[in-house]
């Protein structure tokens, strides 16, 4: 069996975008990926199906594996002919025992790379509104270890030359030692007012900050019961926080959104989620698939190869479009076949996917509902024209329940329809158990549905209670209804039935 190959990669500070393209390539091609905590979990979401996880994580009080345990193990996944990812928060150079692993595996002739992330002795601070250096106050700076290597002590630190000589000092691991870096900086001549800050959890959605001088930054600590993990600032570039703390100030910054939606159609929203400075925790529990019934795909086959006989085409969803043409692609039908149909579209995002495949919509209702759409096209129906209605399996039957007592013939077939799925629900569970999710997003009544039962599904006995307490964001009336029906309120509802209206919702005062 030949070696395996070990990827020892920086997964950044906590921010999953902070990653660099070759550390993202290196978890897409990974047999296994061996992660710590300080590693963001939805880095994880871009591995193989198949790729095998285990967690190494360390916390303050406990340790998952030792050092030398997690170096073993390397070495043994790589001797079984695997490629192996390592993923470490931060930079692994910087106290991220990236010499003790790679040292063992040159020992054992297996072949490494190192992959560098953006360590956050310098992310964290910049997220916090603190460049670690600035030519009004400093040139330099040093990355210091809050606890030192075997026994947590400071014997080998020069304070001597770090009070005097260093402009900014950045501590990492060093809350439990807080009191004792004050002390022994302000003996060694730093003044007891130069300004501290602590950021924890930096770049994530609990980003905190707290600042004061070395003489009561320890006092506040304690008081507001500031825990690890935390990155430790000292010097006068503390004083530029007040001025340019940047991500606080963005209409999401702290909050966690979950969102329920299909993972192909829910980028649009994490992106302004994300743009928003919240932290998007997909929990796709709808996956979009093909019809899985002989009966559905044939009744859809059949309405497809009669294309031409249809007087009109509704359209009702985006998901719609892309099953629609998908099909009609897999069974060698042109598009011209539906050119003596008239095409309406349900909202702009459907009539924009209409546009990207050289269609043009017709018929544009200003309201995004099927009640509108009826009432945009009624003037123009003719009794007994012929409409073909592609939608979903779950999809409501007021528009062709209307449309046959108008007199039409409507042919309602299934091109995609919506499956149950729990996958990475553990996570969101944890989350929802410790209060961590602030909002949950809900785009249709099945998001809804699916959500509740995939909680049963994952050993939650009364999903509704769990959601208690978290705000709730709806995309429009209908979704909102299903939302209410559980005993659940409604937070946030979207002005029109769009991403970008729901997003919206959210940074609206309530």
């Amino acid at each position: 069996m030949s070696k395996g190959r070990v990827y020892l990669v920086g997964a950044g500070p906590g921010d999953p975008k902070l990653i660099s393209v070759r550390g993202m390539e290196a978890i897409q091609k990974a047999d296994v990926i061996v992660y710590d905590r300080l590693a963001n979990p939805r880095l994880l979401k871009h591995r193989r199906p198949d790729a095998e996880l285990i967690f190494v994580g360390k916390l303050p009080d406990k340790h998952i594996l030792k050092q030398e345990e997690i170096n073993h193990l390397l070495v043994d996944l790589a001797l079984q002919g695997k490629i192996v990812t390592r993923l470490k928060g931060g930079d692994p150079s910087v106290f991220g025992r990236v010499g003790e692993e790679a040292e063992l595996l040159a020992e054992h002739d297996v072949t490494f790379d190192i992959i560098p992330g953006i360590t956050s002795s310098i992310a964290v601070p910049a997220y916090a509104g603190i460049p670690v250096t600035h030519r009004n106050f400093t040139s330099s700076f040093a990355i210091i270890t809050g606890h030192e290597y075997p026994n947590k002590t400071y014997s080998g630190l020069d304070w001597e030359h770090l009070a005097k000589a260093i402009g900014t000092m950045v501590f990492l691991m060093g809350v439990a030692n807080l009191e004792q870096i004050c002390r022994e900086l302000i003996r060694c001549g730093k003044s007891p007012e130069t300004p501290v800050a602590l950021v924890r959890w930096g770049t994530w959605a609990d980003q905190a900050t707290i600042t004061g001088t070395l003489a009561d930054i320890t006092n506040k600590v304690k008081e507001a019961e500031f825990k690890s993990p935390a990155v430790i600032i000292v010097g006068e570039v503390v004083k530029l926080r007040e001025k340019l703390a940047w991500v606080e100030k963005k209409p999401l910054f702290g909050r966690r959104v979950l969102v329920t939606r299909a993972r192909s159609q829910a980028s649009e929203l994490v992106d302004l989620i994300d743009d928003l400075g919240g932290e998007p925790v997909e929990f796709p529990v709808i996956k979009l698939q093909p019809p899985s019934s002989p009966e559905a795909q044939q009744a859809l086959d059949e309405a497809l190869n009669e294309l031409h006989t249809y007087d009109w085409i509704l359209l009702t969803s985006v998901n719609g479009v892309e099953f629609f043409f998908n099909r009609l692609r897999q069974l060698g039908i042109d598009v011209r076949r539906m050119g003596n149909a008239r095409i309406a579209a349900v909202g702009p995002k459907t009539a924009e996917a209409l546009a990207d495949r050289g269609i043009i919509a017709d018929v544009l209702p200003s309201k995004f509902q099927a009640e509108d759409l009826l009432e945009a096209i009624q003037s123009d129906l003719i009794k007994g024209q012929k409409v073909l209605l592609p939608t979903a399996d779950l999809a409501r039957d007021y528009l062709p329940a209307k449309l046959r007592e108008l007199g039409l013939q409507v042919a309602e077939v299934d091109v995609y329809e919506n499956v149950l799925t729990t996958d990475d629900g553990a996570e969101v569970i944890h989350l929802l158990q410790n209060q961590s999710i602030h909002i949950i997003t809900f785009t249709s009544s099945s998001t809804v549905t699916n959500l509740i039962e995939a909680l049963k599904q994952l050993g939650i006995e009364d999903p509704v209670s769990l959601l208690q307490g978290v705000e709730i964001a709806c995309i429009g009336p209908k979704t909102a209804d299903t939302v209410r029906r559980y005993g659940l309120p409604v937070t946030h509802m979207a002005e029109e039935a769009t991403v970008a209206s729901l997003v919206q919702s959210m940074i609206q005062p309530k």
